[in-house]
């Protein structure tokens, strides 16, 4: 795909910030749109451009990323008034990256479909920092020739992205990539009582953990904000607390809805309310492990 292909991006939170700070610096235009005009000032500082309103943002993009919060975010933008369904979108691709469920991607999937768009669902593993280095894992489902555009386009974004099947099929890759992450950190805590009234410091625990042979990329990766938070620190998340409880009650549902039963996965969603409770919502997943060692 050509850098000079358009790129629209509806969301500006924190991911959809880092999209369009990497593309923008990848050199294609980008316009970006978001419900609070203010937020998407960081956007406009990388060098997208704001656009005014939906139809301005469909009228500059040849393709349209889309990342938000919830399916009830994302239905709003897409099937309300004025929203996306609303404007010609024959000819564009529209590339979904929140993370929601499977059926939801399809709903969307059809809906935009009607009014002539492509559509291929991409949620990623990973946050802000591989975002913005084109190092995330992307998880593609979509018809073979809507894949064959969105690929050009995610792989300025990721380190691998794999097409792994229909509309929907990435949705469910993401929530089983999710669910041991968020059931990790309960774990952990209860690991962590094994070691009583240790004087170790968290750079100890943590290290020797991730050195293990259970020792996960997170750990690897997030060392010194696990050892901050084991020594009694807690640390904003990039994927905070009320992040993987989210996919973490997706997974349950979605799961539920196929016939299936998550009794572990239940269990770490107890946990996962009692940390909310807390007032941990914001915090790294690691503050779940910290709080599971000392009683919670």
């Amino acid at each position: 795909m050509a850098q000079d292909t358009r790129i629209g991006i509806i969301g500006t939170g924190r991911m959809g910030t880092a999209f369009a700070t990497r593309l923008a610096g990848q050199s294609f235009p980008v316009t970006v749109w978001n419900r609070t005009p203010d937020r998407a000032a960081a956007a406009a500082e990388a060098g997208a451009r704001i656009a005014p309103d939906l139809a301005a943002l469909c009228a500059e993009s040849d393709v349209i990323l889309t990342s938000l919060t919830d399916f009830a975010a994302l239905w709003d933008v897409c099937a309300g008034t004025d929203g996306l369904a609303a404007q010609p979108l024959g000819g564009k691709l529209v590339i979904e990256m929140s993370t929601i469920l499977p059926d939801e991607q399809i709903r969307l999937a059809e809906h935009l479909g009607a009014r002539g768009a492509a559509f291929v669902d991409c949620p990623v593993g990973g946050t802000v920092g591989p975002a913005l280095k084109g190092a995330l894992l992307g998880f593609a489902g979509g018809a073979p020739d809507a894949w064959d555009r969105a690929e050009p386009v995610l792989g300025h974004l990721c380190k691998r992205v794999e097409h792994v099947g229909p509309v929907g099929a990435g949705a469910a890759m993401k929530l089983a990539v999710n669910l041991p992450l968020a059931m990790y950190w309960a774990t952990m805590g209860e690991a962590l009582t094994m070691l009583g009234d240790s004087d170790l410091p968290g750079a100890s625990i943590a290290g020797l953990m991730a050195d293990s042979s259970a020792g996960p990329n997170v750990l690897k990766n997030r060392m010194q904000v696990v050892s901050d938070t084991l020594d009694g620190t807690d640390q904003p998340g990039t994927f905070d607390i009320d992040g993987l409880r989210k996919d973490l009650a997706l997974a349950i549902k979605w799961a539920a809805r196929r016939g299936r039963d998550l009794p572990l996965a239940l269990a770490a969603l107890e946990t996962y309310n009692a940390a909310q409770d807390k007032g941990l919502g914001r915090f790294d997943g690691a503050s779940v492990a910290r709080f599971v060692r000392d009683g919670r």
